[in-house]
């Protein structure tokens, strides 16, 4: 953003920042400008402490303003709800607040925001410090933040239940879900504003959240929540755990195509909301919660979740061993450590977890010495050099065979053979060829004995549900969309076709069988891995990989996985989103150029904007129904081509997009943001994220232009022009330390610029 060299240049810029946070600065009954302090009506508050007829000073020593308010925004009573502080671009804004104060104090108006045009300060002065924000707050933003204080009570006066409804049974709460709620109670109490959560996979995250969330609403503490995953499998069990546990506050599912409503918690794909956080104010929640947090603190994905200056609890299955240090950094942790862990150990120790075996005896498909790769391969190809039609039928026929002598002694009260089961397949047509092989060894089921469940098949929603409900399928084979996120507690089965390295992926699959479930008096359940991954992670039933690395492998030779350096999971950022160069799509997993299938899709949609209304209104700017949304979906999602959101943003490698964006891309109705405007929006959400002292500030911010123009920034940078002119070296060692400097630019560089320094 340029420099704005006096306070008026710096105005027009505040004016149109209000105007985005939906103030109208022409409108008095509003926003009042160069408006003398003395005019404003006294208030009780301010008349305690100034007296009635108003003295020199304070009585905490603040001098009695005589100025002008550059701006102060009022309620629709017309009392000062805050006051706005501008300096131009030169002057760091948070040096004003000792000039701001005794204005606010003297009209009552309870809030303060600090800005140059570039940097919003927020100061809640009665409670915390002035901090960075995103965006001016809407009215209504700050007359809930005054109700809230005066309805707020002491988290401890809530009572932790002991029990609570979920799916029509009475479910009881844990002594690690009531240890999560009285640690975050401690902390909300405090004023810490972040707060991570590591819980393994099928403790219930979701259960204690929505538990915690209705203790804050009814101590006065939140309003509007807003809850943001990063699948539609997480969204649509986040939801359905909401309107449960939470049914007598309004909630909805925020979809790409949709207008936003006003309800009291918002569920949202990750993915959505880098496209819509420009439409909603930084104070506009009171809460966020991140599922699956560790994937979300980093570049635009950051850029969603930093906007909200908010309560945000971080909630990750992730060990904190994997966890990147960003996570950390921004939700306030001490040493890398989470605020509040369970370990998986205990979980199994105390029996919240079903244990686990290894099938033995079984054939290994993957031949030892036969890494292709390290970190990425074509999955493709990897299927047609290590599988074939005979290895495929083998692996089934013995996953078979031993399903239906065990299931049994793993759930004696499972009356369907052989339990449910999840086969984890290589490629889309590996899947399609494994759930064949299953379906002839049963023909009595006429093809429904296996399903596969990928985005290419038809209503692959009613296909989960038929998997999680009822008694067939019983076997569902997948690739990618059933590894993490998928919750179905019957599973006995876990069937791994496929190679795995990523430690991470590799405990969420492991995960999909560690749900007990009492009413088949599950005990156990087996995993079928024909490709040997739990010898590369050392994972045994008596020795569980925690993602350590610990544990001798076979042999005596000691193998511990690499923690993750260059490698950013981002949960759908897998081995082939920007590795391969084709698309795999339908059942039978045909591949595309995947420039192509970006053609073929832009020809599409413009022919079908001809003749189809719901394209027809996103072209025109209108926003859909969810029903209307759902539909389109089904209708693009058909052979030959199967344009999904899944296969188009591997075509675009971008596992951000969503559907309503990619319809306006090749409708040429989107707006693609400038590399350095999405830059410039980057960089100010990792600001937030960062505990920085405004001299830090307002240095990064300075140097951040040479990272935008360049790309990424290196240390000689600081001793050349323009920035060796404004001294940038020994000002930056001045206010980082040597050391801090050097590391602050290497997160700078991933963080903000994606790049990787040495």
């Amino acid at each position: 953003m340029k420099g704005y060299s006096t306070e008026a240049d710096a105005r027009i810029v505040i004016d149109d920042l209000l105007r985005q946070a939906g103030w109208d600065p022409a409108d008095k009954s509003q926003v009042l400008t160069e408006f003398p302090a003395g005019r404003f009506p006294m208030t009780a508050e301010s008349m305690a402490t100034y007296g009635p007829e108003g003295g020199k000073v304070t009585l905490d020593g603040d001098e009695i303003p005589t100025g002008r308010s550059d701006y102060v925004l009022t309620d629709r009573r017309g009392r000062a709800l805050a006051i706005i502080e501008a300096k131009r671009s030169a002057i760091e804004p948070y040096s004003a607040k000792q000039q701001a104060l005794p204005y606010a104090k003297r009209i009552g108006a309870p809030f303060i925001f600090l800005t140059n045009g570039e940097l919003i300060y927020f100061w809640d002065y009665g409670n915390d410090d002035a901090r960075i924000v995103n965006s001016f707050f809407s009215r209504r933003d700050l007359e809930r933040l005054v109700e809230m204080r005066t309805t707020r009570k002491a988290m401890a006066t809530i009572e932790i239940p002991d029990y609570y409804i979920r799916q029509g049974e009475t479910r009881q709460v844990r002594s690690y879900q009531r240890e999560a709620m009285q640690a975050l109670d401690h902390a909300v109490e405090l004023g810490k504003r972040r707060f991570l959560i590591e819980l393994p996979t099928g403790t219930g995250k979701t259960d204690l959240t929505c538990l915690y969330l209705k203790r804050l609403i009814q101590a006065g503490r939140a309003e509007r929540i807003l809850f943001l995953v990063d699948r539609e499998q997480l969204a649509k069990q986040a939801l359905e755990a909401i309107q449960d546990i939470l049914n007598q506050y309004s909630s909805y599912w925020l979809r790409a195509g949709m207008a936003r409503q006003e309800q009291q918690i918002t569920v949202c794909l990750l993915q959505t909301m880098i496209g819509r956080y420009s439409e909603i104010t930084s104070g506009y929640f009171d809460v966020v919660i991140a599922d699956e947090c560790h994937r979300s603190i980093y570049g635009s994905w950051q850029t969603a979740l930093t906007h909200f200056d908010a309560l945000h609890i971080g909630l990750t299955a992730t060990p904190s061993a994997y966890i990147e240090r960003n996570t950390f950094q921004f939700y306030q942790c001490r040493d890398d450590q989470p605020d509040f862990t369970y370990p998986i150990q205990e979980a199994f120790r105390d029996e919240y977890l079903c244990p686990y075996r290894f099938a033995t005896g079984i054939t290994v498909i993957l031949a030892e010495g036969a890494e292709v790769g390290d970190e990425f391969y074509d999955p493709a190809e990897f299927e047609r050099k290590w599988t074939n039609e005979d290895t495929n039928r083998k692996m089934m026929e013995e996953f078979d065979r031993l399903a239906w002598q065990n299931y049994k002694d793993l759930a004696p009260a499972q009356k369907i053979g052989p339990g449910k089961a999840i086969v984890f397949a290589i490629t889309k047509h590996h899947a399609a060829r494994l759930a064949s092989y299953l379906n002839t060894l049963h023909p009595e089921h006429k093809g429904r004995y296996a399903e596969v469940i990928t985005s290419d098949v038809a209503d692959a929603d009613d296909l989960i549900r038929r998997f999680k409900r009822e008694e067939y399928p019983q076997v569902a084979v997948s690739v990618g969309m059933l590894d993490t996120g998928f919750d179905c507690r019957e599973v006995l089965h876990l069937v791994m076709c496929r190679r795995v390295r990523s430690p991470i992926l590799y405990q969420q699959m492991r995960g999909r069988g560690t749900r007990t479930a009492p009413h088949i008096a599950k005990k156990k359940f087996v995993i079928y891995d024909f490709f040997e991954n739990h010898e590369y992670f050392n994972d045994s039933d008596t020795d569980i990989f925690t993602g350590t690395g610990v544990g001798p492998a076979p042999g005596g030779e000691r193998r511990p996985p690499k923690p993750p350096g260059d490698l950013v999971e981002l949960g759908l950022q897998d081995e082939w989103l920007h590795a391969v160069t084709y698309v795999e799509v339908g059942p039978e997993g045909e591949r595309f150029d995947k420039r192509d299938y970006v053609t073929n899709w832009e020809k599409a949609v413009r022919a079908a904007a001809n003749n189809d209304p719901t394209i027809q209104k996103l072209r025109d700017g209108k926003s859909l129904s969810a029903e209307e949304e759902n539909a389109l979906a089904e209708t693009l999602n058909r052979p030959e081509m199967y344009f999904n959101e899944e296969n188009l943003r591997r075509a675009y490698r971008n596992p951000g997009g969503n559907l309503i964006d990619f319809i306006k891309a090749a409708l040429g109705s989107l707006k693609i943001k400038p590399r350095e405007e999405e830059l410039t929006e980057n960089f100010q959400a990792w600001l937030v994220a960062k505990s920085l002292t405004p001299q830090q500030a307002q240095y990064l911010s300075l140097i951040k232009n040479r990272g935008i123009a360049r790309g990424k920034i290196v240390l000689d940078d600081l001793f050349n022009p323009p920035l060796s002119i404004l001294n940038a070296a020994e000002l930056g060692v001045e206010l980082f330390g040597e050391k801090g400097l050097k590391e602050i630019i290497v997160d700078m560089n991933t963080s903000v610029f994606m790049q990787k320094i040495a």
